[in-house]
């Protein structure tokens, strides 16, 4: 028995971060109901990334929305609303993703929904919260990473901004959706009622970068400048980073520059020892590592780095991480089927309750494909 077994969710977001919150807890048991829009539906359907369908929808629906039910209903239409109000007495979880004002305007606001069923626990997704001049703003996730600062944070001080290369927003978000809900569904367990739960991509962001963050607060007002050399954490000194090797790349953590100097056996390297000199001059010492490192290949130095337990790993891509024994003692991948036959590989979900791995076959619903059951 998965652990929420019995919990009813109806979903009403689209594209990522809410689907996202609503898809954890189907992986975990719940019975999630996607609500769509008669004929278009999720406007996630049509958002296909790298030419990739699965049937009719796009793939990336399917991953995200898989093991869900789909009712079709015009939230505009009173016949419609009613249906959809008296199906909300049933259910625990409410999930969506409008901007602010929008759920207001149909009649399924918070105030208005907890009349209907006080032990409901609602949850709403927003970009940049519900006041302020920005409410208006879209929601996106690499303009709110541009916003707060995120792309500030990675690569070499003399290139421009670096966004991160995925939805690192969206997903984060949508996590931080389900901390909420799951919190105040323990307290629904105390209290007998319901509640609000909102979270917002800005605040997501900020939190992702709470610890540069608070640094920079508690400083002399300026932001911290990027290393010029190897940069991948703008607070961490040398030899913090990534090199290029003769073959490939290699990441180098935390270690003391004495320790690797000899190591590694580079002798410019020597008179960097003292500790205060690793933040301080961390360009000059990393661009000595540069050139050494790039001597040699990757297994080289790991073959001298990983018996001193010096925290380093070689830089892999997808097919190379595939093809190791440590992604493959993760179980990662599960096939997932469409309702009209196509299959996908996606992962599964990362969370292991008493060492039981979850996984589900089933693709995203096919639109409406529930109605009957939910909505006559």
């Amino acid at each position: 028995m998965k652990p929420l077994e019995g919990l009813k969710v109806l979903d009403f977001a689209q594209f990522l971060a809410g689907p996202m919150a609503a898809l954890r807890l189907a992986d975990l048991g719940a019975e999630v109901i996607k609500v769509e829009r008669p004929g278009v539906g999720d406007l996630c359907r049509s958002l296909v990334i790298a030419d990739q369908k699965a049937g009719e929808d796009s793939l990336l629906f399917h991953t995200i929305n898989r093991n869900k039910k789909s009712v079709a209903a015009d939230l505009k239409n009173p016949a419609d609303l009613e249906r959809i109000k008296e199906l909300l007495k049933s259910v625990d979880v409410l999930i969506h993703n409008f901007r602010p004002g929008v759920m207001e305007r149909i009649g399924l606001d918070w105030e208005t929904v907890r009349a209907v069923n006080p032990r409901l626990v609602y949850g709403a997704v927003t970009g940049y919260g519900t006041e302020g001049p920005w409410v208006e703003k879209p929601g996106q996730d690499l303009l709110v990473q541009s916003l707060t600062g995120m792309p500030w944070l990675s690569g070499d001080g003399d290139m421009p901004p670096v966004p991160a290369g995925f939805a690192a927003l969206d997903i984060t978000c949508g996590n931080h959706l389900v901390q909420g809900i799951m919190a105040a569904l323990l307290r629904r367990e105390r209290t007998g009622e319901g509640g609000l739960v909102e979270v917002d991509l800005m605040s997501s962001s900020i939190d992702m970068q709470f610890e540069l963050f608070t640094a920079f607060l508690n400083g002399d007002g300026a932001m911290a400048p990027r290393g010029k050399v190897s940069n991948a954490n703008i607070s961490v000194g040398a030899p913090y980073g990534i090199y290029k090797c003769k073959d490939g790349y290699l990441a180098i953590a935390m270690t003391p520059i004495a320790k690797l100097a000899e190591l590694i056996d580079c002798r410019e390297l020597e008179p960097f020892a003292d500790p205060d000199d690793a933040l301080r001059l961390r360009d000059d010492i990393k661009a000595i590592l540069r050139d050494h490192l790039l001597t040699q290949d990757v297994r080289y130095w790991l073959d001298r780095l990983e018996p001193a337990d010096i925290w380093c790993a070689a830089v892999l891509d997808w097919p190379a991480l595939l093809e190791t024994e440590g992604f493959a003692a993760l179980d990662m991948v599960q096939d997932i089927t469409t309702p009209d036959g196509a299959t996908a590989s996606t992962t599964r979900c990362p969370i292991r309750i008493d060492g039981e791995v979850f996984k589900s076959g089933r693709g995203g619903p096919a639109l409406g494909a529930d109605t009957g059951e939910f909505l006559t």
